[in-house]
């Protein structure tokens, strides 16, 4: 992606409303980082991004001053504001983070049945871009599946935390030399907890959930090892 595109963002500008804030903005850009819009190491232009969606430049830097202390972008200086490029430790500790809560919330869940339209709905979504071969859409359906999952605790506390950690995900997900080899595989096991969670098989879902994280942790963990050593947040070689 050019380090002069918006992403797409004038569709979002609806999204703003008559109250724009700096915090509707972070959340939009959040949302598209997610999403794989703004790979790691992009450079984003205060010009075009506040242009699509009409807010002051003083509210975009705000944005991305909130977006930076999430870790998602650095200031460089002289340079500008960049996508940041995780380290090695940064994908430990998203998957430390993701098994702590991911596995809590579905532990927790109490008795069925449990408001799964929103799961089943990125079930289907990863299916159909699987058949569509379009696996940064698979990419992308994960993400939402896996905040569809952590939303079934109804706190807002732990769906702000976790709609950072997926975005810092999809960052770690870039580096994957081969998405395919990586995104299939987890397919069907999102349905199979899909379906232990429709089936009320509560601890049967967070065993699933548990070996499913520890496995896409070694794949993500193997595909960022020879990154190791490169300092977080600088962008790739090449990269203006």
């Amino acid at each position: 992606m050019g380090t002069s595109d918006a992403g797409g963002l004038a569709e979002d500008r609806a999204l703003l409303g008559r109250t724009s804030t700096a915090e509707r903005v972070a959340d939009i850009l959040r949302t598209r980082i997610a999403e794989g819009y703004f790979p790691p190491g992009s450079r984003l232009s205060e010009e075009n991004i506040g242009g699509a969606l009409g807010v002051s430049r003083n509210t975009l830097r705000e944005a991305f001053r909130l977006l930076t202390h999430e870790r998602l972008l650095v200031h460089r200086l002289n340079r500008g504001v960049f996508v940041r490029v995780l380290a090695a430790e940064d994908v430990e500790d998203i998957y430390r983070t993701r098994r702590l809560v991911e596995c809590a919330v579905v532990r927790g869940l109490g008795g069925p049945p449990f408001a799964l339209a929103a799961l089943a709905a990125a079930v289907a979504e990863g299916e159909a871009a699987a058949g569509a071969d379009d696996w940064q859409g698979v990419a992308t359906a994960n993400i939402h599946f896996h905040r569809a999952l952590v939303a079934l605790a109804g706190s807002p506390r732990t769906d702000e935390l976790m709609r950072s950690v997926l975005a810092e995900l999809r960052l770690a997900l870039h580096v994957v030399p081969d998405p395919r080899s990586l995104h299939q595989p987890f397919l069907l096991r999102n349905r199979e907890i899909l379906d232990a969670l429709r089936a009320g098989d509560r601890p049967a879902a967070e065993r699933l959930l548990a070996r499913y994280l520890d496995d896409s942790h070694a794949c993500v963990a193997a595909a960022y090892a020879p990154f190791a050593g490169r300092a977080p947040g600088a962008p790739p070689a090449g990269t203006a």
